[in-house]
């Protein structure tokens, strides 16, 4: 009897384990986003691709995205302290990459809202007047704008994230300067948007769908990804749900960020899979 009782007991505990570990490799690849560096603003979406494919030659994982004053900024990096983001930033500017930059914080909301007047979290005494060789536009922050606030609530994470995504409609999008691979693009921009919700997941489309929950199509969320492709094991494409069966996708290099409904015909075919990262 005593024996039994041991081996229920170990069972249970290596089915614990098992499912533990099993939690763990979905989440592979995910993880809390630090401190990033975001370069000043541009007027021409254009400067910032540029200045985005610059930091990408020298390895440098950048993207670029518009606020909403109608201004670019470029952001990149993930770093556990400021100091240590500030000590890159300061190392690019003395190497004539950049000549302005403000640190983002973790968990920083950049886009909260679909609507109504943009706001902007003011830009603290690091950021320095730029040069004329990269032109950026450094608008006057309106000081009677509030802050943005910390979202902790991983429920409500999954709606910024799509109302980031829409934020991207209509921004012809680039992703790897030149160098771009086929089908990074759309990942690409789908990792952008998590990165701005403070979230890092992998970058390839493949990757991702092996990462995060497994969601049907019948229970589609705010914010999780759909996934395309011949098979689980050929995926080429990837969006991010908005919410009314629909998905903001960039449809291929160098075109405009768009929103698409997940059963239009092409889309229905190819519909692969759902992940979702925020629970």
């Amino acid at each position: 009897m005593i024996f039994r009782t041991q081996l229920l007991v170990l069972l249970f505990c290596f089915s614990v384990l098992t499912a533990h570990a099993a939690k763990i490799a979905k989440t592979a690849g995910i993880s809390r986003l630090g401190y990033a560096i975001q370069m000043g603003a541009f007027s021409d979406v254009k400067n910032a691709e540029r200045f985005s494919a610059k930091l990408q030659s020298k390895g440098i994982e950048a993207f670029y995205f518009r606020k909403d004053n109608g201004m670019y900024a470029v952001r990149f990096g993930d770093f556990s302290t400021k100091e240590k983001a500030r000590t890159e930033a300061k190392k690019l500017v003395a190497e004539r990459l950049i000549d302005s930059f403000y640190i983002a914080p973790p968990n920083e909301v950049v886009f909260s809202r679909s609507k109504g007047p943009g706001w902007q979290k003011p830009q603290p005494d690091e950021i320095r007047k730029p040069s004329p060789s990269l032109q950026p536009i450094v608008p006057k922050e309106d000081i009677e704008k509030p802050t943005p606030k910390t979202v902790s609530k991983e429920r409500d994470m999954g709606a910024i994230a799509a109302r980031t995504a829409e934020r991207f409609v209509g921004i012809p999008y680039r992703w790897g300067g030149d160098n771009v691979i086929e089908g990074m693009d759309c990942s690409g921009f789908v990792r952008a948007v998590y990165n701005l919700c403070g979230l890092s997941i992998p970058r390839t489309s493949s990757d991702q769908f092996k990462a995060g929950e497994s969601v049907s199509k019948a229970d589609l969320m705010d914010g999780d990804l759909v996934f395309f492709g011949s098979s689980a094991d050929k995926i080429n494409h990837v969006g991010i749900y908005v919410g009314g069966g629909r998905f903001v996708h960039a449809p291929r290099r160098g075109e405009e960020i768009r929103v698409t409904e997940v059963n239009e015909s092409y889309f229905e075919k190819r519909f692969v899979g759902a992940r979702r990262y925020f629970q």
